[in-house]
């Protein structure tokens, strides 16, 4: 497990209820100075994930934008729904 997934997965698994369906990949991009964190997991859980006007979400990439500056890195993350109607994205 990766430094950034393993700090999602630290604050979003007691978040949600259906811990089987939460997954969590961290990917290099191209530009070798930023890292983009996707989180996905059951659509019930998203929405908590994501919280009222985003608050919940917006806690979560702050803490990332935190670790990265400490590696000089840009990380961007990604919550995506799992199941009917994947429409919900956060970034």
């Amino acid at each position: 497990m990766t430094r950034y997934e393993s700090i999602v997965r630290t604050l979003v698994e007691p978040l949600v209820s259906d811990k089987a369906s939460l997954l969590i990949r961290e990917t290099q991009n191209d530009d070798g100075k930023s890292v983009t964190v996707n989180v996905f997991a059951a659509k019930n859980d998203i929405a908590i994930l994501i919280g009222r006007k985003g608050t919940i979400a917006s806690a979560l990439r702050e803490v990332l934008s935190i670790a990265g500056k400490q590696d000089n890195v840009h990380v961007f993350l990604k919550l995506e729904g799992l199941g009917e109607g994947n429409d919900k994205d956060g970034e």
